[in-house]
C-alpha cells in the first residue's frame, strides 16, 4: 500500500521550501537524487541547460562530448529512481557549430547514448516544441547573411526505462510505461464537429493504404488525439510569477519553458485523481520530479494537477524566485516587506 508521508520524508535534506504537495531543494541534482529511494518517482520532467556557445555556468571549454558526459551523470541516477512504469521526459534545445552555418549535432548523440550505448532507456516517443514568438536566430546567419532560416523548433523526448516489449504491451490496465491519451485529448475541430453531426463521408481505401471503414469516423471519445507537437510561446508578462517578482524585487528566470509541456506530460504520463485505486506509486500519489527546476513551473502544473513534486535547482536565486509561484500576492507582501524592513533597522543601527 502506498505511503501516505509527505513528499519531503523521501530525502535526508531539508527542503528550501514546500507546499501542501510538494518540496523545493537547493543543490545538485546527482547528489540530491542519489538521496531518494530506488524506483521511488513516477515522472521525471525537464529542460537542461545547453547553450554550449555561451557556456554560461558550465565551465571554460566544455565541449559537446563533455555535456553528454555530464548530462549522462544525472541519467543514471534518474533511471535508478524512476519506477518500473515511470518516464523520463526532457526538453533540450539544439545549437549551431561555434562560427559556422552547421547544426550540431551534440543533442542525437546524447540521445543515441541514453538509448543505445548506455543502454538506460528507450524512445517512446519524441515531441517538438514550436515557439513562434521566438526572435530570428542564430542572427549571423538569419539576419545579417540571410541564409539559414530562424531555429523556432526545440526536441522533447519521452524516454521510458529500458525494459521488454512484452512487458509493455501485456497489460493493456497498466501499460509500461503509465500513459493514456484520453486524459489529453483536444477540442474537435469544425469539420469533424460537422462530420460526427452529418455522419456522411467517403468510406474505403486512400492513396495512403489505409482503409476507413463506413463507421470508423463516427466514434465520438470526447475529443481528438492530440499529435506531438506543441506551439506555445514562453514569452508572457503577465503571469502570476512574472508580477510576483516585480513585487518583490527578484529576478526572473531567463529561460522558462511553456506551461504546455509540463502540463501535457504530467496529464498524459500519471493518472488523474481520485487515488483511491492507487497501488503502483511510493506514496499515495503519483510524484513529479524536474532536476533543473529553473522557475519550477513543473512543481506548480504538478501541483494545480494534484500530484506530488520535488524540484532540485542549483542556483539559490532561481530557486528563491520560484517559490513566489505558490504564494499569493499577499504573502509575498508580507515576506518581502518584512525582510526589507528588518534589513533597513539592521543598517540604521
Amino acid at each position: 500500500m502506498p505511503s501516505t508521508l509527505p513528499v519531503s520524508d523521501l530525502l535526508s535534506s531539508s527542503p528550501a521550501y514546500t507546499s501542501d504537495l510538494g518540496a523545493a531543494y537547493h543543490g545538485d541534482s546527482r547528489e540530491l537524487l542519489q538521496e531518494l529511494p530506488t524506483n521511488s518517482i513516477d515522472l521525471v520532467v525537464t529542460s537542461p541547460p545547453f547553450d554550449l556557445a555561451h557556456q554560461k555556468e558550465y565551465g571554460d571549454d566544455w565541449g559537446e562530448e563533455d555535456y553528454q558526459d555530464w548530462f549522462l551523470e544525472f541519467a543514471a541516477e534518474v533511471k535508478r529512481v524512476l519506477a518500473e512504469h515511470g518516464s523520463f521526459v526532457i526538453e533540450i534545445g539544439g545549437a549551431f557549430e561555434e562560427g559556422t552555418p552547421v547544426r550540431s549535432t551534440y543533442q542525437f548523440e546524447l540521445l543515441a547514448r541514453l538509448t543505445s550505448e548506455e543502454g538506460m532507456f528507450q524512445l517512446a516517443q519524441d515531441f517538438y516544441w514550436h515557439n513562434p514568438a521566438k526572435l530570428p536566430s542564430p542572427a549571423e546567419w538569419v539576419n545579417r547573411r540571410r541564409i539559414r532560416v530562424s531555429d523556432a523548433v526545440t526536441h522533447v523526448w519521452w524516454l521510458a526505462p529500458n525494459i521488454s516489449t512484452a512487458s509493455a504491451t501485456e497489460d493493456d490496465e497498466h501499460p509500461i510505461p503509465e500513459a493514456d491519451n484520453r486524459r489529453v485529448l483536444t477540442e474537435f475541430s469544425d469539420s469533424q464537429k460537422y462530420l460526427l453531426h452529418k455522419r456522411k463521408y467517403n468510406s474505403g481505401e486512400r492513396p495512403s493504404g489505409h482503409n476507413i471503414s463506413e463507421e470508423g469516423f463516427f466514434t465520438d471519445a470526447g475529443g481528438a488525439i492530440p499529435d506531438n507537437l506543441f506551439s506555445a510561446t514562453n514569452t508572457r508578462s503577465q503571469t502570476h510569477y512574472d508580477k510576483m517578482c516585480q513585487r518583490a524585487g527578484l529576478d526572473k528566470h531567463p529561460a522558462r519553458f511553456p506551461p504546455e509541456i509540463p502540463e501535457f506530460f504530467i496529464q498524459f504520463l500519471t493518472p488523474n485523481s481520485p487515488y483511491e485505486n492507487w497501488d503502483r506509486g511510493y506514496l499515495d500519489r503519483p510524484i513529479v520530479l524536474d532536476i533543473f527546476g529553473g522557475s519550477n513551473i513543473t512543481g506548480k502544473i504538478a501541483e494545480d494537477n494534484d500530484r506530488h513534486w520535488l524540484a532540485f535547482e542549483k542556483d539559490q536565486d532561481y530557486l528563491e524566485s520560484s517559490e513566489l509561484r505558490f504564494l499569493s500576492p499577499g504573502e509575498v507582501l508580507r515576506k518581502y516587506e518584512d525582510e526589507q524592513r528588518g534589513l533597513d533597522e539592521f543598517t540604521d543601527k
